[in-house]
């Protein structure tokens, strides 16, 4: 669709982020510089929003944004979305759920940079993922890369020091994080198996699931271990988590995919930890250390070699 401003069948509401023709490179790169922001609040915000209470009020505040935008498809595609509940499901916990809180979980004992970086491996586990049992077959150059990027994880996870690999003292947040990676990983490989609904009506669905099974673990956190603590920037933090990088992040990233294709619109994946390197070091202090720049240089070597061929195709 051209007409940015098209209206939503059956409602009178608009995505006004789309009533002007605005370009889908920057959309994709709105949404990527608000998943980074993402990584920064989670990390600056730890001691006050705790990590699942951050991931259960950003999707509660994405739900209430996206509920006027899906409703109409909710109502068209209801019986697509009954009987694909399981898949739902399954797509709901890993991607709306663990992913986030995991994250969050994670950041709240590394870095925001490492948290970053470490992110950026999900291609090359997603690749991995799919040899193991979807049966694709590796070239050669697809095995070197993933060989490269898993290099640049370690390098990162060992802060550059081989006595931590072998002493095994790793930080339990890179490992929180890397779960997330998974998580992310397993979450876009059964992604095709996904009711056919319309993009906002399968995201609702999935970010209502996500919610409600987050919810116990969040009452769980509530009520015996702390609780958030009110401030102006706890509220900003919540408030930006599910605004931006929920629901406008997936609005913009769709959008652009849309119109650009995934395999172009997947490059912009790239420039995420290059933002969230920038807003570390603005907003949290973080500095780069020799380490960072080897992993990242290690992991995008990967990524570039593992996707060569398909992005000249």
């Amino acid at each position: 669709m051209n007409q940015a401003g098209a209206r939503i069948q059956g409602s009178r509401y608009t995505l006004h982020a789309m009533n002007l023709r605005v370009s889908p490179y920057l959309l994709l790169t709105l949404a990527n510089l608000f998943w980074a922001g993402n990584w920064i609040v989670g990390r600056g915000m730890r001691d006050e929003v705790p990590p699942i209470a951050l991931s259960f009020w950003r999707w509660v505040i994405a739900l209430a944004c996206l509920l006027p935008l899906a409703w109409p498809y909710l109502r068209r595609d209801r019986a697509l979305l009954l009987a694909g509940w399981r898949w739902l499901v399954l797509l709901g916990i890993l991607g709306t759920c663990l992913y986030n809180a995991l994250t969050y979980i994670g950041l709240q004992q590394t870095e925001a940079v490492n948290g970053l970086l470490l992110n950026s491996f999900i291609p090359i586990v997603i690749v991995t993922l799919a040899w193991l049992f979807q049966g694709k077959r590796l070239r050669h150059i697809e095995s070197l890369g993933i060989a490269m990027s898993f290099s640049g994880v370690v390098a990162i996870v060992a802060r550059g020091d081989l006595g931590t690999l072998l002493a095994l003292t790793l930080n339990l947040g890179d490992i929180w994080i890397l779960l997330s990676v998974f998580a992310w990983a397993v979450y876009t490989l059964l992604l095709p198996r996904r009711p056919a609904a319309h993009p906002l009506a399968f995201l609702f669905a999935i970010a209502l699931i996500g919610v409600l099974a987050t919810l116990p673990f969040y009452l769980l956190e509530h009520f015996t271990i702390r609780q958030i603590v009110p401030s102006p920037g706890a509220w900003l933090a919540i408030t930006y988590a599910g605004i931006f990088p929920a629901f406008l992040g997936f609005i913009f990233w769709n959008r652009g995919v849309e119109q650009v294709g995934a395999a172009q619109a997947g490059l912009f994946i790239h420039l995420m930890p290059a933002f969230g390197i920038v807003l570390a070091a603005v907003f949290l202090g973080e500095r780069l250390m020799n380490f960072h720049f080897i992993g990242i240089a290690l992991i995008f070597g990967g990524i570039f070699l593992t996707t060569r061929k398909r992005r000249s195709a």
